[in-house]
């Protein structure tokens, strides 16, 4: 198992940075009986006239005791883009360093690896759609900082093997961010219980998937004590806004709900699973452990665009590595996939 020393990855000057400290970094009783008037606010009561916790307190405790985590463990995010790009500025030095990304998978990997001037070192998927181990540790050098695993995967759906996670866990020199927007659509166990075996392991979360709250803009990273608290000497101040913090916790106290939901969109990706296996010109359906199907069609331009004058957007993923002719069909409610099967049946 290779070494992981923390120190040797941080950018130098963000080592040395001394971060900013908000009015609501030195006083934390947000609930007290108090005259606040030492954050220059607007004294009228608006409901949104105060500046919001910059650490996101409250929610961090509720994930704490639902994820079996420390809340040191924990940093939030507007969205999970913003984790992603804290990552690049924490970890790698522009114009120097460079990552690996999988694909197909999640475009902003590389989005941001442009943004931050990183290179980004490409590995595709093998044939069914797993992480090709030695090409990859064979990929990376000393100026390797990040490698991206989706799991589940998008948009080809399926979970990478834990052997095959493991082992780049063990051998990878630098952080293995796994991002698992779509993790509760999934039978498979989340990584966050091998936090505690791995220091170079990150894990995304999101609330914008299973919680129904992409609106909010809410990302999760859990990562070791030490990773957090970089993350926290860089990111902006206040950067989860009141009326965000407000509604994701009012989500989060409904766990029971939230898991009805996911238990319906699971049974109704199974329907729609069937049902696309009798479409005459789907060649392929390929198993899903997230809330969409990737199924391959004889033409996917021309069968968009004949969903799109029916009503029904999904997206056209033949552009990607390995997904030619391939449509993504994120799973609706009942009456939307009634029609969306009806439509197929049409064409």
């Amino acid at each position: 198992m290779m070494t992981f020393r923390i120190d040797k990855l941080i950018r130098p000057n963000v080592a040395k940075l001394k971060p900013y400290s908000s009015a609501r970094d030195e006083f934390e009783d947000f609930d007290a009986d108090m005259v606040f008037i030492d954050a220059n606010e607007n004294p009228n009561e608006t409901d949104v006239n105060r500046y919001p916790d910059p650490q996101q307190r409250k929610i961090k405790e509720v994930l704490a005791k639902q994820k079996n985590v420390r809340t040191a463990n924990i940093l939030l995010g507007n969205g999970s883009d913003e984790v992603l790009d804290l990552l690049y500025r924490a970890f790698c030095e522009p114009g120097t360093d460079n990552i690996i990304t999988l694909p197909p998978t999640y475009g902003m990997y590389k989005v941001l690896a442009d943004i931050n001037n990183v290179e980004n070192r490409e590995v595709l998927l093998s044939a069914d759609f797993q992480p090709k181990v030695p090409e990859i540790l064979e990929k990376a050098d000393e100026n390797t900082r990040i490698l991206f695993l989706c799991s589940p995967n998008n948009p080809t759906g399926n979970s990478f093997s834990g052997e095959t996670v493991e082992k780049l866990l063990k051998d990878f020199g630098g952080l293995v961010v796994i991002d698992e927007a779509y993790i509760d659509f999934s039978d498979k166990e989340s990584w966050l219980s091998a936090l505690a075996v791995y220091p170079n392991l990150v894990i995304t979360q999101t609330l914008s998937k299973a919680y129904g709250m992409a609106g909010i803009r809410l990302g999760i990273c859990y990562a070791s004590e030490e990773i957090i608290a970089v993350l926290n000497k860089i990111k902006p101040p206040y950067n989860v806004n009141g009326l965000t913090q407000k509604r994701a916790l009012k989500r989060l106290l409904e766990p029971e709900k939230v898991k009805t939901e996911v238990i319906e969109i699971k049974e109704q990706k199974a329907l729609l699973f069937k049902e696309l296996l009798e479409v005459s010109y789907v060649s392929e359906v390929f198993r899903s452990d997230a809330n969409f199907i990737l199924a391959r069609v004889d033409d996917a331009g021309k069968r968009y665009g004949q969903l799109v004058a029916r009503g029904i957007v999904t997206r056209n993923r033949t552009t990607q590595p390995l997904c030619q002719n391939c449509l993504r069909f994120t799973v609706g409610t009942p009456e939307e996939n009634k029609r969306l099967v009806q439509a197929l049946g049409e064409l």
